[in-house]
């Protein structure tokens, strides 16, 4: 039985909660927070009995505590993270895992050096489109993959307004396509089976909007270690209902979302569809986390490493962080360099 400790109190801490309560493995033995009383909120609305901390370093003295989950803001991830590395703790992290370069190099070299599993919230890495689309580029129904188009666009009708208007509150230095749009940066390498980026350039248009962060629209072109191309963008600013699009275009075949056109159907006339549960809904409960919790686990009890670890999803972070700077400067094209 491994014990979890939920460091943070919001929403997605209650489907972190939720999934680690459904794992016959796992124990929540501890919540964290900046206040005891937003932890001891937490407890009581799902039931728990456990010990409440609102000291983050005290709670990772836990000998209890084996997991942690980041659920607070991203400007504290890289900062949380690097110390439960440090403690020896495995790692589920919220995304974006960092704001910056300089924090995501600071955490790669340290979890790298820890013998810990760390698991990526790339949820949608389980969502059944992304994993019906990866599976049919992997047979070929498409061919050789050309380009990839691929939009998380949260309209502000989809953004709740008391979590990001509180009067101490800051808006992050960060844009969309980090902020959500690494979704769909993922979900892009991810159905070419974990392709890496490796150049980038980023466009924004000059338009500025109240937000909860600085840069509400950027789109990204990229290239792919494959020699494939891809179109990414990330959106708040769109007055329309969440959104979130896949495409893979081919020599030998189309995928857009749950539509096919490919030489596979011999005869084919029309796109044609397949059933699926769509990743159409911004609301955290929508999401998949028990089955991305349960890959954490089971990582951690057959000591294997993630295919949406941190060293995996360095990459995606990357390109995100460099398609905001080349947007800020001109569109230049930016080389992905690698930590090493």
């Amino acid at each position: 039985m491994l014990g979890v400790a939920i460091q943070g109190a919001g929403n997605v801490s209650t489907e972190h909660i939720k999934a680690y309560q459904n794992n016959p493995n796992t124990q929540v033995v501890a919540i964290g927070s900046r206040t005891l009383e937003s932890a001891e909120r937490k407890a009581k609305q799902l039931n728990l009995d456990c010990e409440l901390f609102d000291n983050y370093l005290r709670l990772l003295e836990n000998p209890k505590v084996d997991v942690v989950s980041i659920c607070t803001p991203p400007d504290r991830h890289a900062e949380e993270s690097i110390a439960a590395a440090k403690a020896g703790k495995h790692l589920l992290i919220e995304k974006p895992v960092a704001i910056n370069k300089t924090e995501l190099q600071a955490m790669y070299e340290t979890i790298s050096q820890a013998k810990i599993k760390t698991v990526i919230s790339f949820v949608l890495r389980w969502n059944p489109l992304i994993l019906s689309i990866k599976e049919i580029v992997a047979k070929g129904w498409v061919g050789k993959p050309l380009l990839v188009q691929a939009d998380y666009w949260h309209g502000p009708t989809n953004i709740n307004p008391k979590r990001f208007h509180k009067k101490n509150w800051v808006p992050m230095n960060i844009g969309a396509i980090v902020h959500g749009g690494c979704h769909a940066m993922d979900a892009a390498r991810y159905v070419l089976g974990n392709a890496k980026i490796v150049q980038v350039s980023g466009t924004m248009p000059t338009y500025s909007v109240p937000s909860h962060i600085i840069k509400p629209l950027t789109m990204a072109s990229v290239k792919f270690e494959n020699g494939a191309i891809g179109k990414i963008s990330g959106s708040t600013t769109f007055f329309m209902p969440y959104v979130f699009n896949i495409e893979v275009f081919g020599d030998e075949g189309v995928i857009r979302n749950n539509q096919f056109y490919s030489k596979q159907v011999p005869g084919q006339r029309n796109f044609g569809s397949f059933p699926t549960i769509l990743p159409d809904s911004g609301d955290v409960s929508h999401h998949p986390f028990q089955d991305t919790i349960d890959h954490l686990i089971d990582c951690i009890l057959t000591d294997t490493e993630s295919h949406n670890s941190l060293s995996v999803a360095a990459n995606t972070h990357l390109a995100c962080f460099e398609a905001e700077e080349s947007a800020m400067n001109n569109s230049s094209v930016i080389s992905i360099t690698e930590f090493q």
